[in-house]
């Protein structure tokens, strides 16, 4: 069994540690955790709000307008459910060891980075070169 790492409060990763150390896994193992349970809170949310809302509107716009937010709501949703496949991806990466490190170059991808987007599978430098190869192929 894995052995709990004390992590601080006001705990961030620094540059001046060794690169996804214990406490490092940590910070972003709770950070995706969190993320992923507000997007499945949130998801509980609106399949009850849907539910709730299957009611016969008499007047043609409203029912249009109540429509298009419907259509709206499940595509957000969908969108999170991509999203939540993306921070299981990445906790499974904690898992293997293979979390915080480029799978383009192998090299580590920045922790600033890491913080804002703890998804992240590329660095800044490889990401930038992938959509630029997206973009030129795009425009074909």
């Amino acid at each position: 069994m894995k052995q709990e790492v004390f992590l601080p409060e006001d705990y961030r990763p620094a540059e001046d540690e060794p690169f996804m150390n214990d406490k490092q896994l940590e910070y972003f193992r709770r950070k995706l955790i969190h993320w992923k349970n507000e997007l499945l809170d949130e998801t509980r949310d609106t399949i009850e709000g849907l539910q709730q809302s299957t009611r016969n509107i008499p007047d043609v716009a409203d029912r249009a307008s109540e429509e298009t937010d419907r259509a709206l709501e499940l595509r957000t949703r969908d969108r999170q459910r991509k999203l939540v496949a993306k921070i299981n991806s990445a906790l499974r990466r904690i898992d293997e060891g293979e979390y915080g490190y480029c799978e383009v170059t192998g090299e580590p991808i920045s922790l600033k980075r890491l913080d804002a987007r703890p998804i992240a599978t590329m660095s800044l430098e490889a990401q930038e070169r992938h959509e630029r190869r997206e973009k030129v192929h795009r425009d074909d």
